[in-house]
């Protein structure tokens, strides 16, 4: 298997350990994205990897951006994220897709860098989630150091980035220059979290 796909279902299990901590109370609770509670950041995760079904089948970024709040739930919220990630690595390990264009909504990318962003995400949220029930906040230690060493390579090219100094902040929030000590902590910041 690619090791890119190994990421995304490594960040999907450790999003998955702390959504099933979360209790039914919690579901309404602020997240550390002000847009969103427990349940619509939870959706945006599950809806998330069902866009990018869409993209690896041929889909494009108009649907993208249509569908991107559509409730992908149900009854069965955790149900439905694992089978997100499980159908969006099945679809992303199809012959070629890894390597095909995509018509992302920040611009046109190969599979591949499409799904690293997806897998920056999908940690970044992992630690929203965790700060919004009361979770264990620490993050997988290899995928933060893949995602500091990389950073540069999985945003190039993007019309929008965290590491851009042009950035709107329209996609990804304002960075925290707090001074960290942790590679944690340095990414959270700059993904404008404050940890």
């Amino acid at each position: 298997m690619d090791p890119i796909l190994d990421r995304f279902l490594l960040s999907g299990k450790d999003f998955e350990r702390r959504l099933r901590e979360a209790r039914q109370d919690q579901w309404t609770w602020p997240t550390p994205c002000t847009a969103w509670n427990v349940r619509a950041l939870v959706n945006h995760m599950t809806r998330g990897n069902l866009n990018y079904i869409r993209l690896a089948e041929g889909g494009d970024s108009a649907d993208f951006v249509r569908l991107r709040d559509a409730d992908a739930l149900g009854d069965d919220p955790a149900g439905a994220y694992v089978r997100s990630v499980e159908q969006c690595a099945e679809a992303f390990a199809r012959p070629g897709v890894l390597d095909r264009l995509l018509d992302y909504p920040l611009g046109k990318v190969p599979g591949r860098q499409a799904l690293a962003v997806r897998t920056t995400d999908s940690v970044i949220h992992t630690w929203d989630l965790a700060r919004a029930i009361g979770a264990d906040e620490k993050l997988d230690a290899e995928l933060i150091a893949w995602i500091g060493d990389n950073l540069e390579t999985i945003y190039k090219g993007l019309d929008e980035s965290p590491t851009a100094s042009t950035t709107t902040h329209r996609f990804f929030a304002a960075p925290d220059e707090t001074p960290s000590a942790s590679q944690q902590e340095r990414l959270l910041r700059l993904m404008g979290r404050k940890p």
